[in-house]
């Protein structure tokens, strides 16, 4: 019988449960007891914060991953975002992915009314002398390493703080950070 696992994934986490080299890391393991053979379902880097899914099932992994999932950020961008730098990025950019030029697929972009209270993050982001930013939803149904990143600095508005809220129809919504939910199956 397979496992399955939702979590809101704090900054400075490794989406993993093993590090091999010498530097201390905090990892999965350290939030919550996972049972063996528990994997990530795609990757938060250790700087980004949000939604993540875990498995035993490597079927449901394989899927999720799949470009018939759709994935949404929110990026905090360094400056106030344009609309056509929003355009930019949902008709898709080039960005460098494994030492080649990759043009990513068109995604939705959107600049949000508001945005949803994700907390202080234990790392502070900046302050208001090093001028203004805002904040861009983009959805993908790809993940190539650090695409978003590379997306908003493709568009001139490096990110600043990414946060994964939604996984197909699974959405972070009020999770706590470090929460941990386990359910019967992914209603993706």
């Amino acid at each position: 019988m397979h496992r399955h696992f939702i979590l809101h994934k704090p900054y400075g986490y490794l989406s993993q449960f093993v590090y091999q080299l010498k530097r201390h890391k905090k990892l999965l393991g350290e939030l919550y007891h996972f049972p063996s053979g528990t994997m990530a379902i795609g990757r938060l880097d250790e700087d980004s914060e949000g939604l993540l899914l875990l498995t035993t099932d490597g079927k449901v992994s394989d899927w999720v991953c799949s470009s018939k999932v759709e994935k949404q950020y929110y990026a905090q961008v360094d400056g106030i975002i344009t609309p056509e730098a929003v355009l930019q990025l949902a008709a898709g950019v080039e960005i460098g992915f494994e030492g080649k030029k990759y043009h990513t697929k068109p995604c939705k972009v959107y600049i949000p009314e508001t945005v949803p209270e994700f907390g202080m993050r234990a790392k502070k982001i900046r302050d208001d002398r090093h001028g203004p930013t805002s904040w861009v939803s983009i959805t993908l149904t790809e993940g190539k390493f650090r695409q978003v990143r590379k997306m908003t600095s493709a568009v001139g508005f490096p990110t600043l703080r990414l946060v994964r809220v939604r996984i197909g129809s699974i959405y972070l919504d009020q999770l706590a950070s470090s929460q941990v939910i386990e359910v019967n199956e992914f209603n993706l």
